[in-house]
């Protein structure tokens, strides 16, 4: 039990904006229908002024984690993000992507420490582009906006993480982004020990939050650990290591905030169905997952499909069911124009 008065250490200050967003890459890659509603949502929702620039790049954040590009490229191309946010009349940087969180609060910190790195960014910056820059008065993920606005959207949500049969609340387990909670902790809220910023939504959204031992495990993503081939041994152990821990509990979903945790938690449990013939919930169709704006969108009576609900190989209806949200099973794999595109190969082992 921390100390109250202690408890102020792992709070955040979240503002209302205005925000300059910028969107993830790989999330736009895994979930092609989160980051438009992530905006509905902040827009609509909760009438927040949010402005994304469309000359904004990638971070260079997975390139810089496999050493594809040095420091200083990514130096200046967050440096001209920041250039671009000064020129539209922005403080606060809004970010989808955790390793992009990572990465800003990386370059920050850095900056502040050794100010000469700074000054070569500014340099490196203007003699690319003839831009100049300020650094932003605060940045923010966008789990965090969604924490902060957890009561406001549960008041318009249409349906609640409860059985509409039994009335019981779903178990609802959490798995918060290692560049979130970990890199800089006081970033985060509730820090590493104590990461809130995903456990707090379940009550307020009708559900009851599951601790489970590797809670604080990290997802077995780790870039290199995926990306070459021959190392995805290891990626895949991580995500074991977590469905062992959690599936004594029996939980009815997986909520993250990461875009890579939440492609990894969901696909790697189809792999390890066609490896080991298991899966971890008692029913064979695997647990579901989700990111933190998914299920906000789907709780708001979003159509599944426009969320992009279709992309995650855990089927989501035995969510939906357990809910009582309906949706159209024959729009699912319809493309924008309602062209039908094709419905993937049924796994042998994972039910759908």
């Amino acid at each position: 039990m921390i100390e109250s008065s202690q408890w102020h250490k792992y709070q955040k200050e979240i503002p209302d904006g205005p925000f300059f967003f910028v969107r993830s890459c790989i999330r736009q890659t895994f979930s092609m229908g989160a980051e438009a509603m992530l905006q509905k949502i902040l827009k609509e929702y909760l009438g927040l002024k949010v402005y994304e620039d469309p000359r904004h790049t990638c971070c260079t954040g997975i390139a810089y984690h496999t050493d594809i590009v040095p420091i200083e490229t990514s130096m200046t191309v967050i440096a001209r993000q920041f250039s671009l946010m000064n020129e539209m009349g922005y403080e606060h940087l809004l970010v989808s992507c955790i390793t992009s969180f990572g990465m800003y609060n990386e370059i920050l910190a850095l900056w502040k420490e050794y100010p000469e790195k700074l000054e070569e960014a500014r340099k490196n910056l203007y003699k690319a582009t003839g831009r100049t820059f300020e650094v932003p008065k605060s940045v923010i993920h966008t789990s965090d906006i969604i924490y902060k606005y957890r009561n406001e959207l549960a008041a318009k949500m249409k349906y609640k993480l409860v059985d509409c049969n039994t009335g019981e609340p779903l178990r609802m387990a959490d798995h918060v982004g290692c560049h979130y909670a970990k890199i800089f902790p006081m970033k985060g809220v509730g820090g590493a020990e104590f990461p809130q910023v995903l456990s707090g939504l379940a009550e307020p959204w009708g559900a009851r939050w599951i601790d489970y031992t590797e809670r604080r495990h990290c997802c077995g993503f780790g870039f290199r650990h995926y990306l070459l081939q021959e190392n995805r041994g290891y990626s895949i152990t991580h995500s074991k290591i977590k469905f062992e821990s959690l599936a004594p509990h029996n939980p009815d979903l997986i909520v993250t905030n990461c875009p890579g945790c939440n492609m990894f938690l969901d696909r790697w449990q189809y792999t390890i169905a066609e490896m080991e013939g298991r899966t971890y919930d008692k029913f064979g169709h695997g647990i579901p997952v989700v990111s933190y704006e998914e299920l906000a969108a789907l709780l708001l009576g979003e159509n599944p499909w426009d969320i992009g609900l279709q992309m995650h190989q855990v089927q989501l209806e035995t969510l939906m069911d357990k809910i009582g949200i309906p949706y159209d099973e024959s729009k699912k794999y319809l493309g924008k124009d309602g062209e039908y595109i094709g419905k993937p190969d049924t796994p042998e082992i994972l039910l759908v």
